[in-house]
């Protein structure tokens, strides 16, 4: 299918070209059993295991066996090979609700089978941003967000305007997930501790001076005892922000409607 389209290989990244099928594969090389597919698995499991700072050509090609020139036959360098490995970790996006259930449920679906898969993968949202959605799969998952707002009566930019938002925040909720898993995973604590630790000390902190918002947030008791709804995998917190967004977003259909 793909390859039916008239875009040309030459104006896309060699990643992108690579993922759609565009570009030449290479003929039998040295190495018995390589391919994209085994390049991209091994990268796959490096930033799992270790994180992006953990990947090189170097490294995918010690994991598989193989010269890091052979890998050259089939990835042009690292960005190609991040590119390559975010649409297989993303994979196609999962089926959500009936159209007839209305935007929201399919809109939510969206956001939280994108969260479930970024937490999967942490790495992904360290890889910086350089285009909108390219790939074979980040393109289906824009379609099925699209397609969520399809009757909305929001027009274009407006629907673009939404899929921005929640695309962001989710990255951004996942990412402080990522600093947090990062600096529990150097000093060798856990969530609950690191949580427990910083409120002990905004406590001591502002136990004077200039700070009555904060002492009464504190003295709510409604934050010391763990994080909020004892949720270890940061879904309490991203539930909220997206309850927020999508209210926001239903605020302005009606308004529309009316």
């Amino acid at each position: 299918m793909a390859k039916s389209r008239q875009q040309s290989p030459s104006v896309l990244p060699a990643g992108v070209a690579a993922a759609w099928g565009l570009k030449e594969r290479p003929g039998k090389g040295p190495a018995r059993g390589l391919d994209v597919r085994r390049i991209v698995a091994a990268g796959i499991d490096i930033a799992d295991a270790e994180g992006l700072g953990a990947l090189s050509m170097s490294r995918v090609a010690s994991e598989i066996g193989v010269s890091t020139m052979a890998l050259y036959r089939y990835v042009t360098g690292k960005d190609d090979l991040l590119i390559l490995m975010e649409d297989a970790a993303i994979g196609a996006p999962v089926p959500g609700p009936p159209a007839e259930e209305g935007w929201r449920p399919g809109i939510e679906h969206w956001a939280r089978a994108y969260h479930a898969v970024l937490r999967r993968h942490l790495w992904i949202v360290r890889i910086p941003i350089g285009t909108p959605p390219l790939s074979p799969h980040g393109v289906e998952w824009m379609e099925q967000a699209l397609a969520c707002l399809r009757d909305t009566g929001l027009d274009a930019e407006e629907k673009l305007g939404v899929l921005i938002t929640l695309s962001g925040y989710t990255r951004s909720n996942v990412a402080l997930l990522a600093d947090i898993d990062e600096a529990s995973r150097s000093n060798g604590s856990d969530w609950e501790d690191a949580h427990k630790r910083y409120w002990k000390l905004l406590t001591d902190l502002t136990a004077t001076g200039d700070f009555p918002a904060i002492r009464e947030l504190l003295a709510s008791g409604e934050l010391a005892d763990g994080p909020p709804d004892d949720d270890s995998e940061g879904t309490g917190d991203f539930t909220f922000g997206l309850t927020t967004i999508l209210d926001g977003v239903e605020a302005r259909i009606s308004a529309r409607s009316n």
